[in-house]
């Protein structure tokens, strides 16, 4: 009835935009549970396997997060960051570590490198869809993010 209404009053209904979500993955199947998760809660995503091509896609699509692969087949995740907060259009978007680099001192280089947070790989779902909220929020109004029990 409410769409009814906004038709036959020549109105648009109010409408909140979709949070942009950058993922920088080169292992296909990690792409994909990322991508299939951000955007069953809502968010859109952007994705490429490759660093460099992750400086232009921000520049171009500025993205409300970036998530970051720091084993990439041509730049490091690691130089990729540095370039991206290098940059005046780039160095407000955070920027989310999610990387299978585990050991001792590799968050803390992560961080250094210009991070604003790292995850480790495997992920869990909870605890990753907390990071992206804590970021930029929900997804605009597209499905809200229940805990997972």
């Amino acid at each position: 009835m409410r769409e009814n209404l906004y038709h036959m009053q020549g109105d648009e209904p109010p409408r909140v935009a979709t949070k942009r979500i950058l993922i920088v993955e080169d292992n296909e199947l990690n792409m994909k549970l990322l991508r299939d998760v951000l955007e069953a809660y809502g968010y859109a995503t952007i994705t490429t396997a490759e660093g460099a091509a992750s400086l232009v896609l921000a520049r171009e699509n500025r993205p409300d997060l970036i998530l970051m692969d720091l084993q990439l087949p041509d730049i490091s995740g690691f130089d990729a960051v540095r370039q991206l907060k290098d940059h005046e259009e780039t160095r407000p978007i955070p920027v989310v570590a999610v990387t299978a680099f585990a050991m001792v001192g590799d968050e803390r280089k992560a961080l250094t490198s210009g991070c604003d947070a790292y995850l480790a790989k495997p992920i869990l779902l909870r605890d990753f869809l907390e990071l992206v909220e804590k970021f930029i929020g929900g997804a605009g109004g597209q499905r809200e993010t229940a805990a997972a029990p």
